[in-house]
């Protein structure tokens, strides 16, 4: 008597290359390695991935710089040069053993990112670094001009954005946006000159240190508002909330702090 194959494999090869079985099984084998592949790759490659979009983001602040609109006339106004600093955002204080040069490997780890709280998360970002590069001007022994890169979802995507702000920390010197996916003719105009221009002058907080900055639904109303843009409430309210957070104490704001006691 023949002794019937008991390996399933072998009972699989031995079926003709014809068999719709055969065809199946071999199809759904495929799938599934090249599915683990894909997903392993993912999973490999992510921090590389973070790194990449970290290094660009730092090279393309620090070309930006001086070549975006009022940057370039905040600069000369002061008389001065920027240095550039990691911040440790938690602490407000300069970031051990982190240095711009070194901050992409850093952000590479996942251990240096921490998740928001859905409800503390105005920005829409789900995590933040928990490190920052900024730019800084200083006088004497003081810093007279703080440039910081803040980032949010906006109406069709990330909106990356350098606000500039004076050396008591809480007026707002300027801002260029340096990333966006805005709806042209509309929220696009956020990187406007003319727009940009109602930045100057605003405060960041009231009397009692509660951020107040809002973009509002038409012109300016007080200290703490921007003018809206017409038929892009969405990008303004994005552009608040951003602002917000980044402003806040889940952002720079124990920085901010730190400069105001003159610790920094």
């Amino acid at each position: 008597m023949d002794n019937p194959e008991r390996n399933p494999l072998r009972r699989l090869m031995a079926l003709p290359n014809e068999s719709r079985a055969k065809t199946l099984l071999v199809a759904f084998a495929v799938s599934a390695v090249c599915a683990a592949f894909v997903s392993g790759a993912t999973v490999l490659l992510r921090p590389i991935q973070a790194a990449n979009r970290a290094a660009e983001e730092q090279a393309r602040i620090a070309a930006l710089v001086r070549g975006v609109p009022g940057m370039a006339d905040l600069l000369e106004q002061s008389g001065g040069a920027l240095s550039s600093v990691v911040i440790d955002l938690a602490r407000g204080r300069a970031a051990s053993g982190v240095t711009p040069e070194s901050l992409p490997a850093a952000l590479a780890d996942a251990a240096n990112w921490s998740a928001i709280e859905p409800a503390e998360d105005l920005a829409g970002l789900g995590q933040r670094p928990n490190y920052a590069q900024v730019f800084l001007l200083r006088e004497d022994d003081r810093i007279s001009l703080a440039l910081l890169p803040v980032s949010g979802l906006g109406y069709n995507g990330r909106i990356d954005a350098i606000v500039a702000l004076r050396g008591d920390m809480n007026t707002v010197a300027g801002i260029a946006v340096t990333r966006h996916a805005e709806t042209p003719g509309l929220g696009a105009r956020i990187e406007e000159p003319a727009w940009q221009a109602s930045w100057p002058g605003t405060l960041i907080r009231d009397g009692e240190g509660t951020v107040r900055f809002a973009v509002a639904r038409g012109s300016a109303s007080g200290v703490h508002e921007v003018d809206g843009i017409t038929g892009a409430t969405r990008t303004g309210n994005a552009v608040t909330r951003m602002v917000r957070f980044w402003m806040g104490p889940g952002g720079y704001g124990p920085f901010i702090a730190a400069v105001q006691r003159g610790e920094f």
